[in-house]
């Protein structure tokens, strides 16, 4: 075999897992805009409110670490799928933390377009997504 065929020998797997990968941040951003009790995507793209911007980008920064390092440490599709749903809802829970026990006033700040509570929520988001990836290394 050639060191070119070599090379392309896992193109599928690749695909595949690019495929997944791809499906799952479409499914978080769908399921994080319905969890939030604001719509960051409308927040951002009608009333350029960077505080929902930063949020949302945290949230999807955090969220691709964490599949990220479930696609690199997966035994097969389904053991990646499985962690892909289980980095959701641990950035699900860090929403929660946030909102109701460090910045009760969350909601209304991220709606005020306070930058502030943005940083907040979108460092808590990608932190939250590294301890994730680093526990998914088994």
């Amino acid at each position: 075999m050639s060191q070119l065929e070599l090379s392309l020998a896992s193109l599928g797997s690749f695909a595949l897992y690019l495929g997944l990968s791809i499906l799952f941040l479409m499914i978080f951003k769908f399921v994080y805009i319905r969890i939030t009790p604001y719509d960051e995507w409308q927040l951002l793209k009608e009333e350029n409110n960077i505080a929902a911007a930063l949020t949302l980008s945290g949230a999807f920064i955090g969220y691709s670490l964490a599949i990220a390092s479930a696609a690199s440490n997966s035994v097969n599709l389904l053991d990646f799928a499985i962690w892909g749903v289980v980095a959701l809802v641990a950035q699900i829970l860090a929403f929660l933390i946030v909102r109701y026990g460090f910045m009760p006033k969350l909601v209304e700040r991220i709606q005020n377009n306070e930058i502030p509570a943005g940083i907040v929520m979108g460092s808590m988001s990608i932190s939250i997504g590294l301890l994730n990836a680093a526990c998914m290394t088994y």
